[in-house]
């Protein structure tokens, strides 16, 4: 159930992204003790505000409200993707060359699941990561299809 939600959500709400010049990251819909939660999260570059993404969630509860994919009380929260953006799609890694990112693996590669580093590359559905080791850095590859999950990891100084 949970997977059509989010594929009716992402149906309804990209015509109103495309209409306000935003990008969509993501949609869950989680239930979170006794309540549901459908979350949208939007980007642009620069950043949302918070009048956009109250745009999105009113045009959006309109057409949730037409459309009726959850006959069930849940809640709609539309958001920016936070500091720690998930990359999801493959241009999500394309233009995040770069940057420092977490990657969780399905099974461990390179003897672990999980790494964070600078994605120095992404071709041919592989990522090039640079890791630090103690004080060594390496570049490992890591395929596309063995990544559960990616997001932008913030770095402090």
């Amino acid at each position: 159930m949970s997977n059509k939600v989010t594929e009716k959500t992402e149906d309804l709400v990209q015509p109103i992204l495309d209409e306000l010049n935003l990008e969509l990251v993501d949609v869950e819909f989680e239930k979170e003790g006794p309540n549901w939660f459908l979350r949208v999260f939007v980007d642009k570059t620069g950043g949302v505000d918070i009048e956009e993404c109250g745009q999105v969630s009113e045009k959006l509860s309109e057409k949730l409200d037409a459309e009726d994919p959850v006959t069930f009380p849940y809640f709609l929260e539309v958001s920016s993707p936070g500091a720690e953006r998930p990359l999801k799609k493959k241009k999500d890694f394309e233009s995040n060359v770069g940057n420092n990112i977490f990657i969780k693996l399905y099974e461990p590669l390179h003897g672990s699941k999980e790494f964070e580093g600078i994605l120095k590359s992404f071709e041919n559905e592989v990522a090039k990561l640079e890791i630090k080791i103690k004080a060594r850095k390496k570049e490992i590859e890591l395929p596309y299809e063995k990544i559960a999950k990616a997001r932008l990891a913030v770095t402090f100084n």
